[in-house]
């Protein structure tokens, strides 16, 4: 651990103003907005007409922790699977910052070294675009000591606090400061993280996994209650335990990490799970506007909420290894399906990331539906643009909406406010009567690869336009 806290030292010396303005100017263009590129979709009028096969790419929310785990790593940390998205790039961008080596080897696949960071100072422009920028603090914090970072940004879906992170660090033996709107965490040279124990008031993924991760590098035990369940946790740290941690309960509320050294992988690569939220995303758009689609590369064992829903509305859902299959008889309309309430909930519950796209399907179905957003208080910003496109829609307060249907919905244009708001946008426009046009394309950059080509590849009418 020498070299690490030599390291730490270096910024110390340096001052973080200095540090901060000297990685200012080295800023790179990795995060394009994109404002002025936009989408046009030509749309499908009800028609189920997609056909073919889609398949689901590695998981955002997967790839992210464990890109921050590499700091946890002596030597190289290889990760396959990766998605060809921003927020991917982002968190690249910011390794390299800090002083890590990315090499991307092939397609999909990056080597990361992280013995040489010389700086804990996170970017400030690309750490305000991207929430999961958070989840590098844990690792950071329990290897040199020390942290600093501004708020994190991302989607705009309503307050999302940081005190689950700040109060877990400072139950570590941590001090926490807030300067010009910065936070710096520290816990002092040649002193490690203790463990403790931690309790989230409110579930947090994100939380869950920074904070499992920093308690890898710390003195005795660290136990996290009220965890978060999603699977892609107890995969990375699944795959951690292989590589030299002590990880226990994982995937349950209750996680028990008993620190010790830095990791070691030798010649193992971690692959990323593939993105359940993606699938589902293209499970709904199946379900409106498919004669036959083979969604590829998913884990149905995942997604058994939004299957289970479907299936109760009447859609025809065929469950294989690794694969779903939806089966439209052509004969069957959208109105023929049932309507289905609708309340998120954390996994194994139905996914808040999938709630705008649903609200789409339930447009399209007979009867009225009740949709309860009971995460996030801001992420029913998107209702306003469905209704101008024809959706008979009722907000009854800022967490739950009312939703009649069958209703015909007619192209427009709109404007992305968040990621999977956008694509519930790109569902709209497939199931509308008419062109749509979407702008402000840089959401769907940050979480779907390549989804102009994998739309149209089954048969939707799309075209992006470069700004």
């Amino acid at each position: 651990m020498k070299k690490s806290y030599n390291c730490v030292m270096k910024v110390k010396n340096v001052g973080i103003k200095n540090d901060f303005l000297r990685h200012s100017q080295q800023k790179k263009a990795i995060f394009d907005e994109n404002k002025k590129d936009k989408f046009i979709i030509k749309g499908l009028d009800g028609k189920k007409k997609l056909n073919g096969k889609i398949s689901v790419a590695g998981a955002k929310n997967a790839a992210l922790p464990a890109f921050a785990a590499s700091i946890l790593f002596r030597d190289r940390f290889c990760v396959s699977n990766v998605p060809n998205i921003k927020d991917v790039d982002s968190i690249n961008a910011l390794l390299e910052k800090l002083g890590a080596v990315v090499e991307k080897q092939i397609e999909k696949k990056y080597r990361i070294v992280t013995d040489k960071i010389k700086s804990i100072i996170l970017d400030t422009e690309i750490s305000k675009k991207m929430r999961g920028s958070i989840v590098l603090t844990g690792p950071l914090l329990a290897r040199f000591g020390k942290v600093s970072f501004p708020h994190p940004g991302g989607c705009v879906i309503g307050a999302r606090p940081i005190d689950a992170f700040l109060n877990g660090f400072q139950k570590m033996g941590a001090k926490v400061q807030n300067r010009n709107g910065k936070y710096i965490v520290s816990i002092g040279r040649n002193k490690k993280l203790k463990g403790a124990k931690i309790f989230f008031n409110k579930i947090s993924v994100t939380g869950t996994e920074t904070l499992m991760l920093a308690g890898i590098l710390a003195k005795g035990r660290t136990v996290i209650e009220n965890a978060a369940l999603e699977p892609e946790i107890k995969h990375l740290a699944d795959f951690l335990n292989s590589c030299g941690a002590k990880i226990k309960g994982a995937g349950t509320s209750t996680i028990e990490i008993i620190g010790g050294n830095l990791l070691s992988a030798g010649n193992k690569a971690y692959k990323i799970p593939p993105d359940r939220i993606e699938a589902g995303s293209f499970l709904i758009l199946g379900a409106l506007s498919a004669d036959n689609l083979e969604i590829t590369n998913c884990d149905p064992e995942h997604m058994k909420a939004l299957i289970n829903i479907l299936r109760n509305s009447g859609v025809h859902i065929i469950e294989e290894k690794n694969k779903i299959i939806i089966k439209n008889n052509r004969k069957i309309k959208n109105k023929d399906f049932k309507c289905v309430d609708i309340k998120t909930h954390e996994y194994p519950g139905f996914p808040t990331d999938l709630q705008s796209p649903m609200a789409i399907y339930l447009t399209q179905v007979s009867g009225k539906s009740l949709l309860f957003e009971t995460i996030f208080e801001g992420r029913l910003n998107y209702i306003d643009d469905l209704i101008k496109m024809g959706a008979n829609i009722i907000m009854r307060d800022t967490h739950r909406i009312m939703i009649k249907g069958p209703t015909q919905l007619k192209g427009r244009e709109l404007v992305g406010k968040d990621l999977r708001a956008e694509f519930a946008f790109f569902i709209a426009a497939i199931v509308a009567k008419g062109k749509s046009i979407i702008n402000n394309v840089r959401y769907i950059d940050r979480g779907y690869e390549q989804i102009e080509k994998r739309l149209s590849d089954i048969g939707v009418n799309i075209q992006r336009i470069n700004g």
